[in-house]
């Protein structure tokens, strides 16, 4: 009865706060970003190698692609605070593999649920007892209810798993001792410690206990604990047009075969979703890429964040270390040859050479637009700009800018604008322009990219100077 006075006493709180400022499908699409709060996890989103992985993100990413918009995502680490990040606009959605409940939907504008699941036990399978040498058996396979009298369960604090298994507890009068855990405890971290026998039970969804089976194979999720469960996105409780806009695109039949491949990819392969129990996944490991410690002691050479220009080699070669384009860039900072040269590299250097070469040449173009843009921020947007399109198309976006009333230090909603503009002949023909026709919304994307997915990176792989 505590939780759901919580519930109630945060649902009040909540219809109070969603007005009267208003963000819905409008104001999203006018922005291009639909921006998702998840949990770092394989259900949800993770990053495996840059890349940005998950169930609930696939689905949001077509769904995005198809409205012709950008999908950013911020991690949230701890469950207990994912309502009042939406409420503080933080976030436009929910990705969390978020189970529909009444005391949930008074608090939250739930879509059409895009998965159906049921809670489950997590136990780790019995060891082969050899009485030689183990002094007693371990404890046998759970397969009733009636079992879990007097073991002791570890489940999230503020999930309906808790509810559940409370329920379970009280109507079979088991005496369990169930322990309460704090939102800041991932599932996937849940599930380790049971594996590793560091806890004895807990309790999750079969999709997610699927996902996680398949990197721990010591694991049974066979005993069920709960009749069948929506799992569904949640925005604001005035975000009607959004979950409108959302529950279409999940109903549309042409979108059937895209959802149903989603969903073998994450549920029913297990190739894929494996992917998250990698070091180099944010759900488990600790590493974006192969090549943190280089990229690491590079940036701090030069004063920027290591997770910055990983993003940039992500959206450059996704890490693909031998790379070549049909324009014949290379490597994992592609490079063209002749700018190459110049950097004392070439198609067979080491990826260390590469990455010293490509963090030189950010350096080298950071400080020229730092003499002009005095601004660190808006001179590093310039760099990653400099480094797609070179300077001279950016040196005419920022010469046209004063004649639409723009400001030439500042690239977003500026400058941006005039290299988006340049594929046009109204503003490639204008006198101040120098270099003619450019493809613009190349480098407009290229940018704008890159520093949302250095904003997921942050969330996904955050440091103690993080603000």
């Amino acid at each position: 009865m505590i939780a759901l006075s919580i519930f109630a006493c945060d649902s009040q709180r909540f219809r109070l706060r969603s007005g009267p400022k208003k963000v819905d499908w409008k104001e999203i699409e006018k922005r291009g970003v639909l921006t998702v709060l998840a949990e770092n996890g394989p259900a949800s989103y993770f990053i495996y190698k840059g890349k940005n992985m998950g169930y609930e993100y696939e689905l949001l990413h077509e769904f995005t692609k198809d409205m012709d918009i950008r999908l950013q995502i911020k991690t949230v680490h701890n469950f207990d605070s994912i309502f009042t990040k939406l409420y503080n606009f933080e976030g436009d959605l929910i990705a969390y593999n978020l189970t529909v409940t009444p005391e949930r939907a008074a608090m939250v504008n739930f879509s059409t649920p895009h998965l159906i699941s049921h809670q489950v036990l997590i136990q780790r399978i019995p060891e082969k007892y050899d009485p030689k040498k183990d002094s007693i058996p371990p404890p046998p396979l759970i397969t009733e209810l009636e079992q879990l009298a007097g073991k002791t369960i570890s489940v999230w604090s503020q999930s309906t798993h808790l509810t559940q298994i409370k329920k379970i507890n009280e109507a079979l009068n088991l005496n369990m001792n169930i322990v309460p855990l704090d939102g800041d405890i991932s599932t996937e971290e849940i599930i380790r410690l049971v594996s590793k026998g560091l806890l004895d039970y807990t309790i999750t969804d079969e999709n997610i206990a699927q996902i996680n089976q398949i990197y721990w194979d010591n694991l049974n999720i066979e005993l069920k604990l709960s009749s069948d469960e929506e799992i569904a996105f949640a925005a604001r409780l005035n975000s009607n047009q959004l979950i409108d806009t959302l529950n279409y695109w999940l109903a549309d039949k042409k979108n059937k075969s895209t959802i149903a491949e989603v969903k073998r990819k994450y549920f029913h392969r297990k190739r894929l979703p494996n992917k998250a129990g990698s070091e180099y996944s944010s759900s488990s490991g600790n590493q974006l890429s192969p090549y943190d410690n280089i990229i690491k002691r590079g940036a701090s050479k030069i004063g920027w964040d290591w997770r910055l220009i990983s993003a940039l080699i992500f959206q450059e070669s996704k890490f693909e270390t031998y790379k070549i384009s049909w324009a014949g860039a290379f490597g994992i900072f592609q490079f063209m040859p002749a700018t190459a040269a110049s950097y004392g590299i070439g198609p067979g250097s080491s990826v260390k050479a590469q990455i010293k070469a490509g963090i030189r040449k950010l350096n080298k173009n950071y400080k020229q637009w730092l003499a002009i843009i005095p601004d660190s921020l808006e001179a590093t947007y310039f760099t990653l700009a400099t480094y797609n399109a070179g300077s001279a198309h950016i040196i005419d976006a920022r010469a046209l800018a004063p004649y639409f009333k723009k400001d030439s230090n500042i690239w977003f909603g500026n400058v941006d604008s005039m290299v988006l503009g340049l594929s046009r002949p109204k503003y490639y023909n204008h006198p101040a322009v120098k270099y003619g026709y450019m493809r613009g919304s190349q480098t407009f994307d290229y940018v704008a990219e890159i520093m949302e997915r250095y904003t997921e990176y942050k969330h996904a792989y955050p440091e103690k100077n993080d603000k």
